[in-house]
C-alpha cells in the first residue's frame, strides 16, 4: 500500500506532465505561448512561399528555352530504327486458321490512316525523289502515302494479306526522326538468313521509300503526317511449309546506319516467320 506522503508526488508528475502540453499558468502549449507560436509558423510561411516562387521562376525560364516544335537535343538517334507490322518477331500461323493469330487483323488496323479515301485529303503532287521541304510554314501539309501502292499486300485485292495463301506480307517503315533527310535512293533489302531460297516481293516497287517524304517536322507541326510504307510479300513454298525461317531486313542505297552491333534494331529488323499446313 502506498504511503500518504506518495500522494502529493504522484499528484505533482500528473500535473507537470499536463503542464508541458499546456500551462494555464503561462498560457503556452507544447511550451510555446500564441506570439511565439504565430511568429514560427508565419517564418515557415514565408520561407515556403519563397522555395515555391524560386521553382516557379526557374521553370518558367527554362520552358523559355524550349521549342514547341522541335526538341532541344537531338543528337542521341541520328538514324532511324526499322519496324514491322504484325507488331511481333515470331509471326506463327496455319494456313487452315481464319483468324492466322491475329495478324490479319493487325495489318488491317493499322493501314486505316492510309485508306485512300482520307489520303486523298493530303497533297498529291509531291515531286518524286525530292525532299518537301517546308521551312517558311508553320502548319506542315503531308505528302499522300495511298494503301493502294502496296499492291498485292494492300488488303483491298486479297482480304487476308496472303495469309490464307501462306505467303504472308510484313510492312516495314522507319521510326519517325524531326528533321530527318536521308541521302541516297533508300530502299528495304530482305534476305533469310540461313541458307535457303526464298523470293520475295517488294510494294512500292523494288521497295524504294521516296525523298518526298522527308523530313518530318514533328507531331505538333506535322499533325497529319504518315510514315511512308514498304510491304514485303514472302512466297513461300510447299518446300518452306512447317519450318521455321528467319529472315532480317535492312534500309539499304542511303546513309542510315543498318550495321551498328550495339543496336540490332538501327536500321534493320530481324523477325522469324513459321507457316504450318
Amino acid at each position: 500500500m502506498a504511503s500518504t506522503e506518495d500522494k502529493p508526488a504522484n499528484k505533482e508528475n500528473a500535473s507537470s506532465w499536463k503542464d508541458s502540453i499546456y500551462n494555464p499558468r503561462t498560457g503556452e502549449l507544447l511550451g510555446r505561448t500564441a506570439s511565439s507560436w504565430a511568429l514560427i509558423l508565419l517564418f515557415y510561411l514565408v520561407f515556403y512561399c519563397f522555395l515555391a516562387g524560386m521553382f516557379a521562376l526557374t521553370m518558367w525560364v527554362m520552358l523559355l528555352t524550349l521549342d514547341d516544335y522541335v526538341p532541344r537535343y537531338r543528337d542521341r538517334v541520328p538514324s532511324p530504327g526499322l519496324v514491322i507490322r504484325p507488331n511481333t518477331m515470331e509471326i506463327t500461323f496455319s494456313k487452315s486458321d481464319t483468324k492466322y493469330n491475329g495478324y490479319v487483323s493487325q495489318l488491317e488496323s493499322f493501314l486505316q490512316r492510309y485508306n485512300d479515301t482520307l489520303q486523298e485529303q493530303n497533297v498529291q503532287d509531291c515531286v518524286k525523289g525530292q525532299y518537301f521541304l517546308q521551312d517558311d510554314v508553320e502548319e506542315k501539309k503531308v505528302c499522300s502515302f495511298k494503301r493502294g501502292l502496296l499492291k498485292a499486300c494492300s488488303g483491298y485485292s486479297d482480304s487476308s494479306f496472303g495469309y490464307a495463301d501462306g505467303q504472308p506480307c510484313i510492312l516495314l517503315k522507319l521510326n519517325r526522326i524531326i528533321g530527318l533527310m536521308p541521302r541516297g535512293e533508300p530502299y528495304i533489302n530482305c534476305t533469310v538468313k540461313v541458307n535457303f531460297s526464298m523470293q520475295m516481293a517488294y510494294y512500292p516497287d523494288e521497295g524504294r521509300i521516296d525523298k518526298k517524304y522527308f523530313p518530318y517536322y514533328g507531331k505538333k507541326a506535322h499533325e497529319n503526317y504518315v510514315q511512308p510504307l514498304v510491304a514485303v510479300k514472302l512466297l513461300l513454298e510447299k518446300d518452306h511449309m512447317n519450318k521455321e525461317h528467319s529472315v532480317e531486313c535492312r534500309v539499304d542505297g542511303t546513309n542510315l546506319r543498318n550495321n551498328d552491333e550495339r543496336d540490332k534494331w538501327l536500321g534493320r529488323v530481324s523477325f522469324k516467320v513459321k507457316v504450318m499446313e
